[in-house]
């Protein structure tokens, strides 16, 4: 599914809304919440290095945008009480959630299933599976006090039919949209939470130089071709929009 041709998003219509962004570091993550802020939401930057979301948020401020939040967590080691204790915290200096993008992930190994690591299967099913429903339940509550809430995972091509030595990657990645889609069918004649997913297909980014280091940067998007996408799902533009599979387009 696409996103429609015709939407263009306005300078506030992220206005007043709480988003977590996670893995909001670096690559997607990072361009995402940026563009969030500056489209008027006040950002939870979500992720494992403190110094890189330090970063992001003083650019945010920088920039004049709502001042956004850091919450640090280590996706492979934390637990149902650590994303309890997220919740807490966001309940305590926003009181509601409008919006979660569930970016970050782990790319795991490239090589068959034979040879595959057990303890990085496992790693790759905690932190691209395990991690963000936990999070999704534990600040559910959160979500349905919000006016309309939006949760964003990222898809990817080898989460819609397996390929060869993508390993946990791929069955994480469609674990994830099975999640995405069980959300959706839960939520939708209950709450005002939507829940979709986005391919962003080939992008420049860390992730897509480790995957594939013979490629050409320069022959692919960036992730800032893909925030039109991004917005559009954030954005009221896309109530009513539920349990559905997004192909990131890029439209000049």
């Amino acid at each position: 599914m696409k996103t429609p041709e015709n939407f263009i998003p306005t300078q506030n219509c992220l206005a007043d809304k709480i988003i977590i962004v996670t893995g909001a570091g670096d690559g997607i993550g990072r361009v995402a919440a940026k563009t969030f802020a500056a489209h008027g939401a006040a950002v939870i930057l979500v992720g494992r290095t403190l110094q890189k979301l330090e970063m992001v948020y003083d650019e945010i401020e920088a920039a004049g945008h709502p001042q956004a939040a850091i919450y640090p967590i280590d996706f492979q080691v934390a637990n149902e009480q650590s994303f309890i204790d997220m919740c807490n915290a966001i309940n305590e200096e926003f009181n509601h959630l409008d919006g979660i993008l569930h970016n970050a992930a782990d790319l795991g190994q490239r090589t068959p299933v034979a040879n595959y690591a057990p303890d990085v299967w496992m790693r790759l099913m905690q932190v691209n599976v395990n991690a963000p429903f936990m999070l999704t339940q534990a600040v559910m509550p959160l979500l349905e006090r919000a006016k309309n809430a939006s949760i964003l995972f990222t898809g990817s091509s080898v989460g819609y039919k397996g390929r060869a030595y993508w390993g946990a990657y791929a069955a994480s990645k469609a674990a994830a949209e099975n999640l995405m889609q069980t959300l959706a069918d839960e939520l939708e004649e209950t709450t005002r939470i939507r829940a979709n997913s986005i391919n962003p297909g080939a992008t420049r980014t860390k992730m897509r130089a480790g995957a594939y280091p013979g490629e050409d940067p320069t022959t692919i998007k960036t992730p800032q071709d893909l925030m039109r996408d991004y917005l559009y799902l954030m954005s009221d533009e896309s109530v009513g929009v539920n349990g559905q599979q997004f192909e990131a387009s890029v439209i000049k």
